[in-house]
């Protein structure tokens, strides 16, 4: 199945820009002009949304946060695609819980990079033969810390943790990579593929709001100047 992309931005040439190439790449996408418009439109049907922010009375922030806050919509990718380039927005961009940021003017095929890279981390293939036993993959836990990653969840002390995407596919590198130090490539390489251009402040950001959501265990994910992150067990 297609996977289905939402377009918005109050740019009609851009969503007809986006909308074309999109469609070409083989996926369906519909657009709307406006934060507003697209709020009255059936969202839960898209597997992503590319998002304008500076767009008439609500922005594409306050998109986001609608969003983030409906059950069927608070895990749908969010790619912002903007003509703010200021460090601040991006992070304020990633820190909503978007999964990219895309600046304008743009290359087709930067866009297009980064949704297959998105896309390809939020959808998982149709199964089409029942799964046996040995399809399944085995739990990751560091004492009190643990990934299903069947389930796609995390847990600190039995309880939830409600990471991102993003952060979850970082803390399940850094789960099954510990006691060593990786370039920042290295994780890019392996959380976001190998075919996204995705800048040093993007895996800051994500590693900073990690630790953050870890608790006791922030301390264990390290950092060293000059060389990268790792995972540190500590007895």
């Amino acid at each position: 199945m297609r996977a289905k992309i939402l377009v918005i931005d109050d740019e009609e040439a851009i969503c007809d820009i986006l909308q074309y190439n999109l469609t070409k790449e083989g996926y369906e996408v519909d657009t709307a002009y406006g934060a507003e418009e697209a709020l009255d439109m059936d969202l839960d049907q898209y597997q992503l949304f590319i998002v304008d922010i500076m767009m008439g009375e609500m922005s594409g922030f306050d998109f986001a946060k609608r969003v983030r806050n409906v059950t069927a919509t608070e895990h749908t990718p969010i790619i912002f695609c903007s003509a703010l380039n200021e460090e601040d927005e991006k992070v304020m961009g990633l820190n909503l819980g978007a999964d990219d940021y895309v600046t304008k003017p743009f290359s087709i095929g930067e866009v297009l990079a980064r949704v297959r890279a998105v896309l390809r981390r939020a959808v998982a293939p149709a199964v089409t033969q029942p799964v046996q036993d040995s399809e399944y993959e085995t739990n990751l836990t560091y004492k009190t810390l643990r990934i299903d990653r069947n389930a796609k969840l995390s847990y600190l002390d039995g309880e939830e943790l409600g990471l991102t995407r993003t952060e979850f596919e970082i803390l399940q590198f850094f789960l099954t990579h510990r006691n060593r130090i990786y370039s920042r490539q290295e994780i890019i390489a392996s959380v976001w593929g190998e075919d996204v251009v995705v800048s040093n402040r993007t895996i800051d950001t994500n590693i900073t709001r990690l630790r953050k959501k870890i608790g006791t265990y922030a301390d264990n994910i390290v950092t060293r100047q000059g060389f990268g992150y790792g995972f540190k067990e500590t007895y």
